[in-house]
């Protein structure tokens, strides 16, 4: 046997054995026989390093630091679930999808356990791994390939006898076991570092870690629960069949999903997982629940946030009964101060408790919370803390009502109810604790995402009197810097190179950084598509910001109101002057010949990812779409297309190569 014949065999059976060990959890070799084919691997790899392959055993874990995370595009949007906590609301969720389908169309569901975790997509092109990504806002996610890569799970390779489509995403769900999640937090806490809040913030926070060993150590574990792809032929009928399916490729899929005929099973199967929750391995927050037939899904279709042949029904939250030591009033970015509860320490939902949200003086008043009492809290969502209710059993005598302030509990201003609000709000746009929290929301990651510049560096630049506004962050120096507590010039001059790198930023998160209030991520993104510059965004009027689809009238006039503020003006004047990027990007002028084109892609195109092939065109100005239909200009095809061609024909849409997609991006061949 020759050495590459040698390593492909030594390849295949310790892929097989890490299937078994970590799929099927049912091993059949020892820890040590295991050991020992892993060294002679790597044994025969390092004395023959040209035959050393990605997809090898031995490259899982890179040794390599990664300096920063790539944002990716999704091929296809990692849609979020809308939720619900009671009967009632599914009964809703059943009657939208009765009358989506018809009424006298019999459909089942899909229960699924809703694993606790980080959402993650895995890409496959010819049976290979090539990219895992994050969810992020749906459409893009941060590139973490090297870190998805430790998760032992994980195929590396299709095996030669499977047959799978040429190009393919799975999504799944990377999670801690509870038993791992401690035993971190133990160590945590022996070497007197920060204990992780939960298992999902765990999970979360070692996804983004920047060195692949590090996250090899925390044995990360994933449940895979769909697969995404363009080639009709590998999907069953039914989403339970495609599970099977994905279980079959050798992706881990969680055993304990169930097919239910009607409404009753469904909540047999909800009652059933709330009661026994606490005796898996893992940690789950509610069941997902999905009409099982593949047809019905695509007719009921979906939302631009949501598809609306699923739902996820989340378990009730688990309460807890503390005292409330005082309730203190904090100031947002807006001006809008909130009363929190100051809690004694109790653990809830797996983790210390010690605040929780009142929401604002209304709900003081109509729940009659007082400092002193005994409440009981709740995790909304298994997340956000909030007060449920007061137990008046065991309220003293001497407990006084809550006074509302009328003053502003930063800067001393006199606070103001605005009509159609609940919250009070400081109008007074130089108070300190909104300066403080304004420049936090620029700095932050789904903004400018000035990496080094979170809340304690921002509260020690503003005492130094360094900054006072988001613009004051790039005129900063090193040496000024430097001086500060806990600072010194290296983590200096780190801040200075991530506030300069933060100038290139695209234009729909400096629009969200700017803190427009009703503006977020997904609105920020719809004003850059319709706006090529700062200077247009600033001439809109009500009317044309009003007609845009996802904006509206109440967001519309934030806008105005903003733009009108000359403080805010003479900021942004200050922001463009020191070069921060207020463009987006320049549209493919119309002599392409792939402006205004639809393009479908199907099979793999050679030494060309599809999501390479996808911004090509749309950077010539044309546009990619999922499926062939009636509207579509070409199908880019190459090997496996599959059934795609055949349709095209049908319809009598252009098929084409990858030679002649770069002759119409006006583009060579390398």
């Amino acid at each position: 046997m020759d050495i590459k014949s040698k390593i492909d065999q030594l390849k295949k059976q310790i892929n097989q054995y890490d299937y078994e060990y970590y799929v099927l959890a049912q091993p059949t070799i020892s820890d040590y026989e295991y050991d020992l084919l892993m060294k002679e691997l790597e044994q025969i790899e390092s004395e023959n390093k040209d035959l050393i392959t990605a997809d090898s055993p031995t490259q899982r874990v890179s040794g390599e630091t990664i300096p920063e995370f790539k944002t990716v595009r999704h091929r296809y949007p990692m849609l979020s679930l809308s939720n619900t906590y009671n009967e009632e609301e599914f009964s809703e969720f059943y009657q939208r999808v009765r009358q989506g389908l018809g009424p006298d169309i019999d459909f089942q569901y899909v229960c699924e356990l809703k694993i606790d975790g980080v959402a993650v997509s895995l890409l496959y092109e010819n049976g290979l791994f090539v990219r895992g990504a994050t969810r992020g806002d749906g459409e893009q996610g941060d590139d973490i390939t090297a870190n998805i890569k430790t998760i032992r799970s994980i195929p590396m390779r299709m095996a030669e006898n499977m047959d799978y489509p040429g190009t393919f995403e799975v999504r799944g769900e990377v999670y801690f076991p509870v038993q791992q999640f401690n035993k971190i937090n133990e160590e945590r806490k022996r070497d007197e570092e920060n204990l992780f809040a939960n298992p999902r913030n765990a999970a979360a926070g070692t996804l983004k870690m920047q060195r692949p060993a590090e996250v090899a150590k925390r044995k990360l574990q994933i449940f895979c629960y769909s697969l995404q792809s363009e080639e009709d032929r590998f999907f069953n009928k039914m989403h339970s069949e495609n599970l099977e399916s994905l279980r079959e490729l050798g992706f881990p899929v969680n055993a304990n999903y169930v097919v239910c005929e009607n409404i009753s099973q469904v909540h047999q199967y909800v009652q059933k997982w709330e009661n026994d929750r606490k005796s898996l391995p893992y940690e789950i927050d509610g069941v997902v629940v999905k009409v099982n037939n593949v047809e019905q899904q695509k007719k009921l279709g979906s939302t631009a946030k949501s598809p609306r042949w699923a739902i996820a029904f989340k378990f009730k939250a688990i309460q807890a009964e503390t005292r409330i030591h005082k309730i203190t009033w904090q100031v947002g970015r807006t001006g809008i101060v909130t009363p929190v509860a100051e809690l004694k320490p109790v653990f809830l939902a797996g983790t210390t408790v010690s605040r929780a949200t009142l929401h604002n003086p209304g709900e003081i008043e109509r729940k009659d919370i007082r400092t002193g009492d005994f409440v009981f809290i709740e995790k909304g969502g298994d997340i956000i803390p909030k007060v449920v209710r007061v137990n008046l059993e065991r309220r003293s005598r001497d407990i006084k009502k809550t006074a509302i302030p009328d003053k502003c509990p930063s800067c001393g201003q006199p606070l103001s109810r605005i009509e159609d609000e609940a919250a009070l709000r400081c109008m007074n746009i130089q108070c300190p604790d909104q300066v403080k929290r304004r420049i936090e929301h620029f700095a932050s990651r789904d903004a400018m995402d000035i990496e080094g510049l979170g809340a304690a560096v921002v509260e020690q630049l503003i005492e130094a009197k360094l900054i006072r506004d988001p613009a004051d962050i790039y005129e900063l120096k090193a040496e000024p810097v430097a001086a500060l507590e806990r600072m010194g010039e290296k983590s200096a001059v780190n801040l200075i190179s991530a506030i300069d790198r933060s100038k290139g930023q695209t234009f729909y998160r400096f629009i969200f950084a700017l803190g427009i209030p009703f503006i977020g991520v997904t609105a920020a993104r719809i004003l850059s598509r319709n706006f090529r510059s700062i200077e247009e965004l600033l001439k809109a009027d009500f009317d044309r910001l009003s007609n845009l689809n996802g904006i509206g009238g109440k967001s519309a006039e934030s806008i105005i109101a903003y733009f009108n503020n000359e403080n805010n003006r003479r900021m942004i004047n200050r922001l463009q002057a020191c070069g921060i990027n207020m463009k987006g990007e320049e549209p493919a002028g119309s002599d392409s010949q792939a402006a205004g084109k639809t393009f479908v892609l199907t099979g793999t195109l050679e030494g060309l990812t599809r999501s390479e092939a996808t911004e090509m065109i749309v950077a010539a100005g044309g546009h990619v779409a999922g499926s062939i239909s009636g509207n579509t200009d070409y199908l880019v095809a190459g090997e496996k297309a599959g059934s795609k061609i055949k349709k095209a024909r049908d319809l009598n849409i252009k098929v084409i190569d990858k030679k002649e997609l770069f002759h119409i991006l006006g583009k060579r061949e390398n």
